[in-house]
Order: structure tokens, then C-alpha cells, then sequence
């Protein structure tokens, strides 16, 4: 299925009939890594995401949506426009030449390269986690954070597939802030050298996935929050929902399922994290005090991320708007 690849071309077709035979839309795809849905204050989070809220509200919210519900299968479907599995980015049961290692199909260019042929300039920034390098897949600009394990200090980053040196410790450098200092430098070169082009932005944050990296003045806004526990923020959420009438009147929120967890145990992780780590999603009255504070202190760094996110789309989005293309 090309799911996104028709998506994107559907929109550069109706950019000509809406702003003239022959004019082309810019198109900004943004992703969010590990984002739950309901952590956006358009689908009853709590957490302050005043800008992607304001995209909502002149937009469409989906409210069936689904993906491969993981990291580097949901990059390829996204970029290509494919099943994960039919071009060797996910393992498939039963089937010998599916497997996430396996070369991409030369039949399955990511949508850089039909815009580019459309006549785009097309930028990357941030994760990618898709097989080859952004430059030759289509892409014009790049700035691949690479080690998305260190929000403040990555060892390995790329600017238009060149190594960059790595961020030592103790500069003011923070990834999500860079990513949108990036998509503003290229924004601005394509105003300065390419203003006949119409271009494709993609930003792809590594936030909010693991490891939990926030700025202490994010973190501050959150504090005591999430004391509560999980139980009443999921009860609190699911009601916000109901009320944005984002679900059909009969449906109901699920039970919590223990037994279920995450798809890996991680014990390496958890002897890491400490005997204040539940690998499971746990009643919050069977956790210790110890454990609720520092599950806590986890939710509130998580939203400390989402809350910063949103800051640096809208300053991304301000560049936007000031070139007049938005």
C-alpha cells in the first residue's frame, strides 16, 4: 500500500486546484517517537501542547488510526508508503524473506524522491531509522541525529550524511531544541536560494522515547502532577476524551491487564533503573511509596519532554508563517 506516498502526491494535486493550477504545497510531516495519543491536549492530555493543539483545531483529529506500533517498521510505512513487511523492515511468521535487515526493494523509493522529481526541495531533520541515508533517498538537507539515546550530549550526529563531532557534556545543547534550530536553518536557506521551489519538511523527533531527558525548567513545570498516580490520570484522560467526543458514546476504557507489559522484559534496563522500576502496568495502590515517587518523577520528565516538543514545532511553525507559506 502507498498508504503515505498517495497522501502526499493527493496533496501537492490539491494544492493546484486550491491555490491555482500549478502551484505546489509545502508539506511539514512532524513525528513524535513513543507519543501516546492522549498525552496532547487535543485528545485530553494534560500536558500544555498549545501548538499542535491549534493545528487540531483547524485540522482533523483521527480517531481510528493504527500503525505497526514500532520504532523502525512505522518509519518505513511512513516514508514509503508500504507494509513494513513487504519491503524487509519488520519480521513476518512463516515467511523466510521478510526481516528487518533486509535491503528495501528498489520498487519502494521513499516519497523524497517522486517530490523531489515533482520539483521539492526536501529536508530531514532528526531520527531516521530507516536503511541507506537521507541524501540518497531524496532528501537535499539532512541533520540525522543519530544517537537519539543522549538528549544533551550525542555522540553521533550528521549533518548532510557528514559525521559532525560529538556534544560534550555541559554545553547548552538539548536535541529537541536542536531539531528545531535545524528545520530553521534550512527554512532559511530554501527562502534565501530556492524561493521558486515549494519544499517537504520532515521532522523527526527522538522525544519522547527513552531515555527520559528534559530541561530542569520543563520539569519544573510539572511538578507534583502526577502524584496522583497513573489509575486517576487514566480515568482523568478517558473522561476528557468522552467530553471531545473523540470515541462513540459505548465505548468503554479497558481494564488495566498486568500480565500484558511491554513487549520486552528489559532486564538489563531494570537492574539498571533500580528496585523503584515496574516493568508492568501495575495498580498504582500495589506500588510502594518509593516506587510511586519515582514513577512520578518519571511522568513528570516525560511531560516536561511533550511540553518542550510543542514549544520548538511552534517555533519551527513561526518559521513557517513568517516565509508565508503557511
Amino acid at each position: 500500500m502507498r498508504t503515505l506516498l498517495a497522501l502526499l502526491l493527493a496533496l501537492v494535486s490539491a494544492g493546484q486546484q486550491c491555490f491555482g493550477e500549478g502551484v505546489k504545497p509545502n508539506v511539514v510531516l512532524i513525528m513524535a517517537d513513543d507519543l501516546g495519543f492522549s498525552d496532547l491536549g487535543c485528545y485530553g492530555g494534560e500536558i500544555a501542547t498549545p501548538q499542535l493543539d491549534a493545528l487540531a483545531a483547524d485540522g482533523l483529529r483521527f480517531t481510528q488510526f493504527y500503525n505497526t506500533g514500532r520504532c523502525w517498521p512505522t518509519r518505513a510505512s511512513l516514508l514509503s508508503g508500504f507494509y513494513a513487511q513487504q519491503i524487509g523492515r519488520d519480521k513476518l511468521e512463516g515467511i523466510d524473506n521478510a526481516g528487518n535487515r533486509r535491503d528495501r526493494p528498489s520498487w519502494a523509493p521513499l516519497v523524497a524522491k517522486p517530490l523531489a522529481a515533482a520539483g521539492y526541495r526536501n529536508y530531514h531533520v532528526g531520527k531516521w531509522h530507516v536503511d541507506g541515508l537521507p541524501r540518497p533517498n531524496g532528501f537535499h538537507r539532512s541533520y540525522y541525529l543519530k544517537d537519539q539515546h543522549r538528549f544533551f550530549s550525542p555522540t553521533k550526529h550528521q549533518l548532510d550524511d557528514q559525521e559532525l563531532d560529538a556534544v560534550p557534556p555541559g554545553t547548552d545543547y538539548y536535541a529537541t531544541t536542536e531539531l528545531a534550530n535545524r528545520s530553521i536553518e534550512f527554512l532559511d536557506q530554501h527562502a534565501a536560494e530556492h524561493t521558486d521551489a515549494p519544499f517537504f519538511l520532515y521532522l523527526a523527533f527522538a522525544a519522547p522515547h527513552f531515555p527520559l531527558h528534559a530541561l530542569p525548567e520543563d520539569i519544573a513545570r510539572y511538578e507534583g502532577k502526577y502524584v496522583a498516580g497513573w489509575d486517576k490520570l487514566r480515568s482523568d484522560r478517558w473522561q476528557r476524551v468522552q467530553e471531545l467526543a473523540l470515541v462513540e458514546g459505548n465505548t468503554s476504557l479497558s481494564d488495566i491487564e498486568p500480565e500484558t507489559g511491554p513487549p520486552y522484559d528489559l532486564p538489563k534496563s531494570m537492574k539498571i533503573l533500580g528496585p523503584n522500576e515496574v516493568n508492568r502496568p501495575l495498580p498504582w495502590s500495589d506500588l510502594t511509596d518509593e516506587q510511586r515517587e519515582f514513577q512520578a518523577n518519571k511522568m513528570e520528565i516525560h511531560a516536561a519532554m511533550i511540553d518542550r516538543m510543542d514549544r520548538e514545532i511552534g517555533r519551527a511553525l513561526d518559521r513557517v508563517k513568517a516565509m508565508g507559506t503557511f
